[in-house]
């Protein structure tokens, strides 16, 4: 298995592995112009496709979860794994995460990248049509590292990709993300129930500790009475972002982590953005450099479609259909102040 490392015109360096699309390692400076390595990961290649955090991978044939792991199209019901009992999370047994993918390293103007793709058959964990997916990595001069998700199909599925790194601006080994500051370009989000499937409420976060809209700190509410947090253990929630045209980018987010004074800006043209606090890292997955990654050492930012979409008729759909292509962008853009 083979990984490949993309560099921009600042140094900015990106690891990137050919199993599940995994970004190994990401070095970005500080406000002094020191370097480090801001996303959690694992040494060797061999440990993502075992892996159970998904680290660094890319999510299919469906981000998030589904209820019961089932869903219907057509009136065809559909069966899926439940692999996060009583439901499915993140494509199955094997999703895209544990895929191998082919990989392609391309240039243009401005930046470097990589050009990922793979065949999801008919039929693979449960989900109906061959799909054809292609993902493009760009590291630009911007600072941007630029997703582009494209998929095709040859019968109606539903389709729903994102990126599940989980990044510590401080350093993947420099402990818990609970004082980075963080703002969501959100005024609501979908709460949901024990099992984390939302209930289909679209709730408003004003007054609530899921208020995010002024940057604070993650853990100023991580740890208030509310029953969402308890349900969650911290965050682990979609976001409905402010969204202008469809299929445009919008400002989903941005982070902030003061003693390096690095800065994350999220773009997307998703409807909604996954936050979670890596509340269920327990020490026990070791990464990088033989590093514990424990409760809280990274946050994720997962931009996609809702979770439970299929069984949601007023959720944004994830419906794909033959002669259609699913198109979607997240920009991640790091900064120092």
């Amino acid at each position: 298995m083979n990984d490949y490392t993309l560099e921009n015109a600042n140094g900015l360096r990106m690891r990137v592995s050919e199993v599940g699309g995994a970004v190994m390692e990401l070095h970005v400076p500080d406000r002094n112009g020191c370097f480090a390595d801001i996303v959690l990961g694992h040494d060797s290649i061999d440990e993502y496709k075992t892996g159970k955090a998904y680290l660094g991978a890319l999510i299919g044939r469906y981000g998030n979860r589904i209820a019961n792991g089932a869903f219907s199209l057509d009136g065809v019901d559909y069966q899926l794994a439940n692999n996060n009992d009583p439901n499915h999370l993140h494509g199955g047994l094997k999703g895209f995460n544990r895929a191998s993918w082919n990989t392609e390293a391309i240039s243009g103007n401005g930046f470097t990248g990589l050009a990922l793709e793979y065949r999801s058959i008919d039929g693979e964990e449960g989900y109906p049509g061959n799909l054809d997916v292609r993902v493009v990595y760009k590291l630009t001069d911007a600072n941007e590292w630029v997703i582009e998700y494209n998929a095709t199909t040859d019968r109606p599925t539903i389709v729903n990709l994102t990126q599940h790194s989980y990044f510590n601006l401080a350093g993947h080994d420099s402990g818990t993300i609970i004082d980075h500051e963080l703002e969501l370009n959100a005024e609501a989000m979908t709460p949901v129930d024990g099992g984390l499937i939302p209930t289909g409420e679209i709730a408003p976060v004003a007054g609530t500790p899921f208020d995010f809209r002024s940057s604070k700190a993650i853990g100023q509410e991580i740890s208030a009475e509310h029953v969402q947090l308890e349900l969650g253990g911290g965050y682990d929630h979609n976001f409905v972002l402010n969204t202008g045209a469809l299929g445009a980018l919008a400002r989903a987010a941005t982070v902030y982590e003061a003693a390096s004074g690095r800065t994350m800006e999220v773009l997307t043209s998703e409807p909604g953005v996954q936050f979670y606090s890596g509340n269920y890292l327990d020490g026990s997955v070791i990464g990088k450099g033989g590093t514990p990654y424990g409760s809280r050492s990274g946050f994720c930012l997962e931009t996609q479609h809702f979770p439970d979409s299929p069984n949601q008729p007023h959720f944004p759909s994830t419906r794909l259909e033959p002669g259609e292509t699913y198109r979607s962008t997240t920009v991640y853009r790091f900064g120092t102040r």
